[in-house]
């Protein structure tokens, strides 16, 4: 299983879809730039998302809030007291890990060697202290305490800030949610596989604000909406685990949480969460109760919180897809997320003829589609070059072409081909693309 990623990651940087970051000045531990391909696949991501939980609802108003926020709203969520990880160090090489991840090795002796190093002794590693997670930055010139800001940590905190506003401008009623997608950036002790924990990373999360006696009832409501995104993204859902969070294991804010956990080639992880954070947020935000219906006396609404991580998202629906068979890799991605949704082929680029009849169907197609270009080698490396980048549909131009106006379109998950005139070939794409 652990070869599995060895082969994600090196196809993803072959065929351009995620790479090292800044890889010519040796890299950054755990940064990742997203390539050619890798953000259409990740913005395909996200724009189903927005359609399903946005659009396609009347309950849902969306926002894109700024990364740098007032530093006071940290302090009134708690992330400035008490968002933070056990931190050991290394006495020798000075590195620094999260106790609960220590890269270390205990002889017959009981010595303790550290990985990173090779040093070892009894206390190799200094006494835990806690290290806050926020990436700290300065607003003005002069760096001094009075103007420390922060790169936010969560997306959620930007939605309850602007519960009012919302509320004010979009006149909706409980319940409803508030969505965002977006960065936040977390100084993690020891991110690592792949673009698994980063860093630098993206969310989707929704606040759902409700009346408390009905936080059951829609905690449910939203364990299974997740539960469909994931079948969306063409994931097996037997291989997702709904883990319960012990009240001790909690974010302190949470009366409730689930882990949806997958089976990942490097062990059983989270992928999303579920949250009930009660009206923690909003009553530490807003003073006087924000909310109050005709007739009745303001209080502060409850909130469940879905959410979901775009990259994340990304890694689990290569790791789906990926499949080797016979002498291909092919990706089978669902149609929707996959970046090239046909590739276009005259039958030989030295043949005037059929590229130009080629880039005629390849620049109507490109109107409406995501369309790739390949006149390369043959045309069986052809196919399977785009069979390994998860391209749905492969339209060959050949002579037949110049004769009947018709195509041959080849299906990646099946291998099959059959004719098509040219003048119907938009209307199948989209047909079996929808």
């Amino acid at each position: 299983m652990e070869n599995l990623m060895e082969k994600i990651v090196s196809l993803c940087k072959r065929r351009g879809f995620i790479y090292p970051g800044s890889e010519i000045y040796g890299g950054l531990a755990n940064s990742w730039d997203y390539g050619p391909l890798g953000v259409e696949l990740k913005n395909n991501i996200k724009q189903l998302w927005w359609k399903r939980f946005v659009q396609n609802r009347g309950d849902i108003a969306g926002i894109d809030a700024a990364l740098i926020m007032n530093p006071k709203v940290w302090e009134a969520s708690g992330h400035v007291a008490t968002f933070s990880d056990p931190l050991v160090e290394c006495k020798k090489c000075h590195e620094r890990f999260r106790k609960d991840f220590l890269p270390l090795d205990i002889d017959k002796d009981g010595e303790v060697k550290c990985t990173n190093c090779g040093a070892s002794g009894k206390d190799i590693f200094t006494q835990p202290r806690q290290f806050n997670l926020m990436f700290k930055t300065f607003i003005g010139p002069a760096e001094e305490e009075a103007n420390v800001a922060y790169l936010r940590p969560e997306t959620a905190q930007a939605m309850f800030v602007n519960f009012k506003n919302i509320l004010d401008t979009s006149r909706k009623t409980l319940p409803f949610g508030i969505a965002q997608i977006g960065k936040a950036f977390r100084n993690e002790i020891t991110p690592g596989n792949f673009i698994f924990r980063t860093r630098e990373f993206e969310q989707m999360e929704i606040e759902y604000f409700i009346r408390e006696k009905e936080w059951e009832k829609q905690f449910e409501y939203w364990q299974n909406e997740m539960r469909e995104w994931i079948k969306e993204l063409g994931v097996d859902i037997k291989k997702i685990h709904e883990i319960e969070i012990l009240e001790n294991e909690r974010a302190h804010y949470s009366k409730r949480t689930i882990d949806f956990e997958y089976e990942f080639p490097f062990g059983q992880k989270e992928l999303y969460g579920l949250a009930y954070r009660a009206d923690f947020d909003l009553k530490n935000h807003f003073k006087e109760a924000p909310y109050k219906e005709e007739g009745g006396e303001a209080f502060w609404p409850h909130c469940i919180e879905p959410t979901w991580g775009v990259d994340r998202s990304v890694l689990v629906v290569l790791l789906e897809a990926y499949k080797e068979e016979q002498d291909r890799v092919v990706l089978k991605l669902p149609l929707k997320l996959a970046p090239y949704k046909a590739a276009v082929f005259p039958l030989l680029k030295n043949k005037p003829e059929l590229v130009e009849k080629a880039r005629e169907i390849y620049n109507d197609l490109k109107k409406d589609l995501m369309v790739a270009w390949d006149d390369r080698g043959n045309i069986g490396k052809r196919y399977y070059s785009q069979d390994e980048i998860g391209t749905p549909f492969c339209i060959t131009i050949d002579f037949d072409t110049l004769k009947d106006d018709t195509v041959t379109v080849r299906d990646r998950d099946t291998m099959e081909q059959e004719r098509v005139r040219v003048d119907e070939l938009k209307n199948l794409l989209n047909g079996k693309l929808q």
